[in-house]
């Protein structure tokens, strides 16, 4: 399949680099890619060829977290970095639990717009909602999430293997702090990043890749993670490898304990 004949083309697509919403469709087995995605994904592969079940990995923790998160009672959601749509999205596991639930998904990636229709076919009791907006324009995200969202009411704001993306130069950890600074005592941060700490040799090789290719990959320690979260009570086991994070709300993804998996996970309540 080529650019000029992928079913996307009437959307305004940059083929010429790859886009990680479009290599993480690649990895999970999807058809919204294109063989700069495949290129690059393949390349990855070869650095580690585990990259596929930590796609699933990340996937598999968004899903636990909603489900703890719906049935810890929190009604809205806000998605931000929200991909090329998998079945289940976020917003039919919050559904679910709480068919009254209310999402706002967000990606800046014009073919994510190109399936927003699959991301808004909710209940009738709840709603859901697509921006159009990067998540280093964090005033461009509240006002479209207010139109949905209630923000004097807690918000679960989820990032989901996103900020390994945002270097510290863009500010990664001031865009936390800004949106969460918007949302109100009982909101939650939900979060999964890429590390170097357990592969350095293979990170450094990805990292570099990536940057030839023109994306940014910004992996982060342990303790840099856990910054983000400054302020807030992390919710039990704490700071995670992913796949080790309340394992009992979901199944597990076939070859997660068959080696590392370079990232963590957490989820932390704004007091």
């Amino acid at each position: 399949m080529t650019g000029q004949d992928h079913p996307m083309s009437a959307v305004q697509i940059d083929t010429t680099r790859p886009h990680p919403a479009r290599m993480y469709d690649w990895y999970l087995g999807g058809k919204d890619n294109y063989p700069v995605d495949e290129e690059m994904g393949r390349q990855m592969l070869t650095l580690d060829p585990r990259v596929p079940v930590m796609a699933r990995v990340n996937r598999a923790f968004m899903h636990r977290a909603t489900r703890w998160l719906a049935g810890s009672g929190v009604r809205q959601f806000l998605d931000i970095g929200t991909g090329i749509p998998t079945e289940p999205n976020l917003h039919q596991v919050a559904q679910e639990t709480v068919p009254g639930a209310r999402v706002v998904y967000c990606d800046n990636d014009p073919i994510v717009l190109a399936h927003a229709a699959a991301l808004l076919r909710g209940t009738d009791e709840g709603a859901t909602e697509y921006l159009q907006a990067d998540v280093r324009d964090p005033d461009a995200i509240l006002e479209g999430a207010r139109k949905v969202l209630d923000l004097t009411r807690p918000v679960a704001l989820s990032l989901v293997a996103l900020l390994h993306f945002v270097p510290d130069e863009d500010g990664a950890h001031d865009l936390v702090r800004r949106l969460l600074a918007e949302l109100p005592s009982g909101s939650y941060l939900v979060m999964t990043h890429a590390t170097a700490d357990f592969t350095p040799e293979e990170s450094k090789a990805a990292t570099e890749k990536l940057r030839a290719a023109g994306v940014t990959l910004a992996l982060r320690s342990r303790e840099e993670f856990t910054r983000f979260f400054a302020g807030l009570d992390l919710v039990e086991p704490g700071v995670e490898v992913p796949h080790r994070w309340h394992p009992e709300l979901g199944e597990p993804v076939p070859g997660q304990d068959d080696g590392v998996i370079p990232g963590y996970g957490a989820v932390g309540r704004k007091p």
